[in-house]
């Protein structure tokens, strides 16, 4: 028996009914021989990890714009942040862990450079509409390695399903689907404040009565009630008032940090800066795709792909390229 069926066996005499076996996946877009010593929910996490799509996360915006500062979050801390949580509540109610890993670290794959600024640039421009979490399941299936990563179906649904009007099909994904929102409930709280946007003083105290009155001891109560919500449930969840606490907390940062604050004056810049971009790529493909013979689909479509797959500065650099005038060098 080789490592990776002792980890199946291992997996099915330990893990609640309610999780996501490894060796009863509902397997891949494409038939591979499985590994010797990792499950398929452990080679998931790896491609993901090692793709240059996750990569990019570290200069990406969470929400403030290319900050120049070393402590702001970026699209990447925020991805091991979500991984964090999502793999405590995954291990204390006895899920699979591997899985919720995987599903956490591959969920903002497709996000746009600018954050949600850039979501909604593209989702203007682009005639098809634009959601990241879409563009995440369309990295690891097309885009990476020119072909996908081939991922697991279960890994797959969790990523697209991570927001939006869909539900995930397993716990493990319905745990990431929380955490997401858990962390950057926080994360952001914590970034405003060092970024003087707004004080702890100014958030509503029947929140903090609830969740807590500091970081670790709100994402500490925010853990512990999932779990309590969702022991040996068919379903995961957060119990009535911390729920409602915490999306009163969500309410308030849409409201002071979301819109219209300090962090985001830069924002229509950077929508501005995407749209053009886009418009470039689509008139000027030559350049920007190399021969006709070359492309892979329509105009639009790479475009898109093109723009959602920019890092901040890596779009800055190309806005300068093709539009800001150079001085003469000869």
């Amino acid at each position: 028996m080789d490592l990776r069926q002792m980890q199946e066996q291992c997996e099915e005499q330990a893990l609640s009914p309610y999780a996501r076996f490894s060796g009863k996946s509902k397997g891949r877009q494409r038939a591979e021989e499985p590994c010797s010593v990792r499950t398929e929910f452990q080679r998931d996490r790896d491609r993901i990890t090692h793709s240059k799509a996750f990569r990019r996360l570290k200069h990406k915006t969470q929400v403030f714009i290319a900050p120049e500062g070393d402590h702001y979050r970026t699209r990447l801390t925020h991805t091991l942040e979500v991984s964090q949580i999502a793999r405590t509540v995954a291990r204390a109610l006895r899920l699979n862990e591997d899985l919720t890993e995987a599903i956490a670290l591959g969920h903002d794959l497709g996000h746009t450079p600018f954050g949600h600024s850039g979501e909604e640039a593209l989702n203007t421009v682009y005639h098809g509409g634009f959601k990241h979490n879409v563009q995440s399941l369309r990295v690891v299936e097309v885009l990476e390695r020119a072909g996908g990563l081939n991922l697991t179906w279960e890994v797959r649904d969790g990523i697209l399903n991570h927001t939006g009007a869909g539900q995930p099909a397993t716990l493990e994904g319905q745990i990431v689907r929380i955490a997401d929102r858990i962390a950057y409930i926080n994360h952001d709280i914590d970034d405003a404040v060092r970024g003087g946007i707004i004080e702890i003083a100014d958030i509503p105290q029947d929140c903090l009565t609830i969740l807590g009155h500091n970081h670790s001891q709100r994402i500490g109560n925010m853990v512990q009630d999932m779990i309590k919500a969702s022991w040996n449930q068919p379903v995961v969840a957060m119990g009535t008032k911390v729920r409602q606490a915490m999306d009163m907390l969500r309410e308030y940062l849409f409201k002071r940090v979301y819109i219209n604050s300090a962090a985001k004056k830069e924002e229509e810049k950077a929508k501005a800066i995407l749209k053009q971009l886009f418009d470039f790529a689509v008139n000027n493909p030559l350049e920007i795709f190399g021969p006709q013979d070359e492309w892979t689909d329509d105009l639009e479509r790479m475009a898109c792909d093109y723009i959602a797959g920019m890092t901040d500065r890596y779009a800055i650099a190309q806005y300068k390229k093709f539009y800001i005038p150079h001085g003469w060098e000869k």
